[in-house]
């Protein structure tokens, strides 16, 4: 056995076109390996390994998520790590949509990737790609527990009136349609942090969690729990996101189907993969994109206002929700590192008490930290998020019961 491995958690997170895997220690949060499988499907793929040792990097044609995994641990052989023998107590992963099935971590066995496999539809971009992880992680590691974690666990509590489509109750219900919301291991993680750095009760404070990546959500969460978020049946809903859409009139789908001849499967592939940022822009990516605002080119100075206005009606509209907030907290890729969107989104909020510090927010800092001016009312934070930690510590908790309870 490994004793710099022993007792770890191996985070599998297979997602639309990358793979991101850690190995973690539950109660310290030290990490000891990490890997990125990125671009697959693209001519030129690429895997990054940090390990004890140094770092691996490679340039290769990734032709599928089966592929990509295959050649990590490889690697992950090639530089010494045996996962066999490394004292991994469980692997982790990190499972898009749960439906009515699933809403807190669950032992994986064959019923139950069958059944992720059959909640593809509400998440075509992730399931997938989830159920080929675990496939995969199964099959070379099989005498270890595998926990599946669900993006859709936090929001399962949500208020009726805040979960309910207003559409035929019978319909609804016959065909699981309801308001499931995503990134809830980030959003629980983030909103604890958050009180953590405030040195405050988590039951004391109504906060808005904005997890802003290429996908992107916002939460309203009072004392610990979510009362709403803005992500529905499936990770299209709510705010602009990289290449969704978010928020559309559902008569646009209908429109485009009847008038002007689309296909579902055209429709499908257009308002998750071809709309948002990159179908204004065309562009996804919010560093070139805003090197594209600042050249002055129009249609990207049209998606950042789309976004940032989008983002605004949600801080609005959760400020109502709760009747008030204490803490603001922006985290994921773009939340975390771009100052712009924090400083846009919240600016001219003065008189409800909401004041973000320019120099603050300048920072470019990677830890916890306050932007708001020492005015403001409303407490500003930028936490990183770690769903990785979060899903590392949510499976080994669950292991230990199961393993006490198969004794």
């Amino acid at each position: 056995m490994n004793e710099a491995t022993a007792g770890s958690v191996l985070v599998l997170n297979s997602g639309s076109s990358s793979i991101k895997f850690q190995l973690i220690h539950p109660e310290s949060g030290e990490s000891s390996a990490t890997g990125l499988i990125e671009r697959i499907g693209e001519p030129h793929g690429r895997i990054v390994y940090h390990h004890g040792g140094g770092v691996e990097e490679r340039y290769v044609a990734i032709p599928d998520h089966r592929a990509g995994l295959t050649m990590a641990a490889n690697i992950i052989a090639e530089t010494g790590l045996d996962l066999r023998k490394a004292g991994i107590i469980a692997v982790g992963h990190r499972l898009v949509h749960g439906g009515d099935v699933f809403y807190k971590p669950t032992i994986i066995d064959d019923a139950v990737v069958q059944s992720i496999s059959n909640l593809s539809s509400l998440a075509p971009l992730h399931n997938p790609a989830n159920v080929i992880g675990i496939e995969v992680a199964r099959a070379a590691l099989p005498d270890i527990p595998h926990v599946g974690v669900f993006d859709t666990a936090f929001f399962h509590t949500l208020p009726a009136e805040a979960a309910t489509y207003a559409i035929d109750r019978k319909v609804a219900k016959e065909n699981g349609i309801r308001r499931y919301g995503f990134h809830g291991t980030s959003h629980q993680y983030v909103s604890a942090r958050a009180a953590e750095f405030l040195g405050k009760d988590l039951n004391d404070l109504n906060q808005i969690v904005l997890h802003l990546g290429n996908g992107a959500s916002a939460s309203a969460i009072r004392g610990g729990r979510a009362i709403d978020t803005s992500m529905g049946l499936t990770p299209l809903e709510g705010l602009v996101m990289g290449t969704r859409c978010g928020d559309i009139d559902p008569g646009v789908v209908l429109h485009l189907h009847q008038s002007a001849g689309l296909s579902i499967e055209q429709i499908d592939d257009l308002l998750n993969r071809n709309s948002g940022v990159k179908g204004l822009a065309g562009v996804n990516d919010f560093r070139t994109l805003l090197t594209l605002v600042g050249e002055g080119d129009e249609s990207a100075k049209l998606a950042y206002d789309v976004y940032i206005h989008r983002l605004r009606k949600y801080v609005g509209a959760y400020l109502v929700e709760l009747g008030g907030v204490d803490v603001i907290t922006f985290t994921a890729g773009v939340g975390e590192n771009n100052p712009d969107v924090r400083r846009d989104s919240l600016a001219g909020l003065g008189r409800l008490g909401i004041v973000v510090d320019d120099e603050r927010n300048s920072s470019t800092s990677t830890v916890a930290r306050r932007i708001s001016s020492d005015s403001s009312a409303v407490q500003v934070l930028v936490v990183p998020t770690d769903e990785e930690l979060a899903i590392a510590r949510a499976a080994a908790e669950l292991v230990g019961g199961y393993a006490t309870a198969q004794d």
